[in-house]
């Protein structure tokens, strides 16, 4: 099903999303995308590494990013594309509450063509998370 969108100017706001993310969903995301690197799992091995504790996975982080615009789209395949850098980890305390990623989106620009830029920040522990996050969408 195919949300319309009331018209979409420079400026607007997306709707905000609070994510929490916890060491279940690190072992569900783990089997579903088939990437078990023990940074994801296993405390020791993180801190063997240099990490303060287990993260979560790029990827899922991405994710997330991504479904704050399709909510608002209320279509993905209305995305033409997005893209990320990763500039901090979201790290996963063991302690059954987890991390929470704070998103938000603005639209940059719109488009004579019917597409708009949407650029997303995400946010743990008030700290960024994802650098140059956006994603360009039909409208």
């Amino acid at each position: 099903m195919t949300t319309t969108l009331s018209p979409v100017a420079k400026g607007d706001r997306l709707p905000e999303s609070s994510v929490s993310i916890t060491r279940t969903d690190l072992v569900r995301y783990a089997g579903a995308s088939g990437d078990f690197n023990p940074i994801h799992h296993s405390d020791s091995f993180a801190r063997e590494v240099g990490l303060p504790e287990v993260i979560a996975h790029g990827m899922l982080t991405m994710a997330l990013a991504t479904k704050l615009v399709t909510d608002w789209l209320g279509d993905p395949g209305r995305i033409i594309e997005h893209g990320v850098r990763f500039t901090r980890p979201v790290e996963v305390p063991d302690d059954g509450h987890g991390a929470t990623v704070e998103l938000s989106g603005k639209v940059a620009d719109v488009g004579e063509e019917g597409t708009a830029k949407i650029n997303i920040t995400a946010k743990c522990a008030d700290q960024g998370v994802l650098g140059g996050a956006y994603a360009l969408v039909r409208l």
